[in-house]
């Protein structure tokens, strides 16, 4: 066997078994969309059928029409919420990582080591303590106690803060001779070279805040109010599971992440690596 050969069926061997990996991973996205135009018993009938027998758009239709379900409140619910978050936590976390970055003060080294010693703290620790002061401030079973606990993400002030200290300090002094103010600063110079970061952190937020279960199940209560995470989990229920419907409202649900990350996908790697800088 000639070398020219060998390499050639090495890279269609490589070529192949990609192929292969690649189709595994989208297989569970084709096997939902598939099943959502799909009647009931043909989802797990037939799982391996890609083209249905008969095309059905009743699992989307019911999933509006069913006054039990409730799917567009759970969706206006979670759009909401998610959009909340973000505009309170781009606010909140660029401004914080902006004075640690470019706001000399004492103790500045000091307190961020602090607040950053609070990443080793698991998330699923602070449920019951949040639960009870959620319950005292009186927003249990409403979206703020949803919303309040993303838009203090330690990580992000971290990812920000780096972003922020590879702007040089030159641009902001300049502006300080001109006469501007720390917040023009901040708002006009700062946030827009900071741009790709600012969008990797709002995909990130919308991706968790929008797929979140585990907040959503314990801090809220009523059907009406609850979030798309949470209320699709009803399909799967008792009397009332219904794969069909499960896969409509999954394709819907997913929908919106699509759309998001084809936007912004540009901006995300830029923004993940342009925290790598030393602080």
């Amino acid at each position: 066997m000639s070398l020219k050969l060998r390499k050639n069926l090495r890279s269609w061997t490589v070529t192949i078994i990609l192929m292969v990996i690649g189709l595994l991973c989208i297989y569970p996205f084709i096997f939902m969309i598939s099943s959502s135009f799909k009647i009931s018993a043909d989802v797990l009938g037939k799982p391996l059928q890609i083209i249905p027998d008969k095309f059905i758009l009743s699992n989307y239709t019911d999933l509006f029409g069913d006054p039990y379900y409730d799917f567009a409140q759970w969706y206006k619910n979670t759009i909401v919420m998610v959009v909340t978050t973000i505009v309170l936590k781009v606010f909140i976390i660029t401004y914080t990582a902006y004075g640690f970055a470019k706001i000399k003060f004492k103790g500045n080294g000091v307190l961020f080591l602090i607040l950053m010693s609070a990443l080793m703290i698991p998330g699923d620790i602070m449920l019951i303590p949040r639960y009870s002061i959620f319950k005292n401030l009186h927003i249990l079973d409403s979206m703020w106690s949803l919303v309040l606990p993303s838009c203090f993400d330690i990580y992000f002030v971290f990812m920000l803060r780096q972003a922020f200290i590879a702007i040089p300090d030159s641009i902001s002094e300049a502006a300080e001779i001109d006469g501007c103010h720390h917040f023009t600063i901040y708002s006009r110079i700062i946030l827009p070279l900071a741009k790709p970061s600012i969008v990797t952190m709002v995909l990130f937020t919308f991706v968790w805040s929008w797929n979140d279960y585990m907040g959503p199940y314990i801090y809220i209560s009523t059907i009406s109010k609850q979030m798309l995470s949470v209320g699709i989990k009803l399909f799967t229920e008792g009397q009332v599971a219904d794969p069909a419907l499960q896969m409509s409202s999954a394709t819907l649900v997913l929908i919106p992440i699509l759309i998001l990350f084809f936007f912004t996908q540009r901006y995300f790697v830029e923004g993940s690596t342009s925290s790598a800088v030393k602080g």
